[in-house]
């Protein structure tokens, strides 16, 4: 489900196959994930996939040489990230309008990249129905979010508190929620392998993963904020 922002002419579907198809540049640096956007993409009607770049200079170069109408664009790109990339692509051409596909849904992420002007912003996961909708709005001048992203966005706009959360940081997978949770507890990278039955070098990249999400630079404030939620409550063990 999308959440549309803006004035809305109707269903983004709407005239799709009565005029010429959606000019779509898709921009991510994993071949993989781009050959299945592209099929994806492809078997969509009003959609064409006219090329593919796999970086933030690339992707705008190709823009300008396809007269791509919408680039989807990854966050996390080699060199020129997809936030600067679009700033440059959005200055160099116009016309084009920048829809976000990311696996990144932190706030600050969200707003850099509207702000350089991106027009939508989706998570990986998204289906198809989702990506073909947003695909035709921000084609047609329309600004469309995710559910979760708009309604965070709207809470930190708004200045109002945050509403209650069921399940703490909502940003972090289930597995890096037991990483920092073993953090809290006080237990060794060693030890929350060994309950985890991981490795201790898995365990040591949940680590990382966890640092960037919540914006921490060390243990101890990890250990900090996630018992400011309410993990950690248990005896401390190896």
């Amino acid at each position: 489900m999308l959440c549309g922002v803006l004035e809305d002419d109707g269903s983004p579907d709407a005239g799709a196959g009565a005029t010429a198809p959606v000019r779509v540049l898709l921009v991510d640096d994993h071949p993989v994930v781009r050959r299945g956007l592209r099929a994806l993409l492809s078997s969509l009607p009003g959609i064409e996939v006219a090329g593919e770049a796999a970086s933030g200079e690339d992707a705008v170069r190709e823009a300008q040489l396809l007269a791509a109408d919408v680039v989807v664009m990854d966050v996390q790109l080699p060199g020129m990230d997809g936030v600067a990339a679009t700033a440059r692509l959005t200055a160099a051409v116009p016309g084009a309008a920048v829809l976000v596909l990311t696996m990144f849904e932190d706030d600050d992420t969200v707003v850099a990249a509207l702000r350089a002007g991106a027009r939508g912003y989706l998570l990986k996961g998204a289906d198809a129905d989702e990506i073909a909708r947003a695909l035709h709005a921000v084609h047609a001048g329309q600004v469309v979010l995710a559910p979760d992203v708009a309604a965070r966005l709207v809470v930190r706009l708004s200045g109002a508190p945050a509403p209650t959360a069921v399940r703490p940081f909502p940003e972090l997978t289930d597995r890096e929620l037991q990483v920092l949770d073993a953090i809290a507890a006080g237990h060794s990278n060693t030890a929350i392998a060994s309950g985890l039955g991981l490795a201790p070098k898995t365990v040591g990249n949940h680590i990382s993963s966890v640092f960037a999400k919540l914006r921490v630079a060390s243990r101890a404030e990890a250990i900090v904020l996630a018992r400011e939620h309410g993990l950690g409550a248990r005896p401390t063990a190896g």
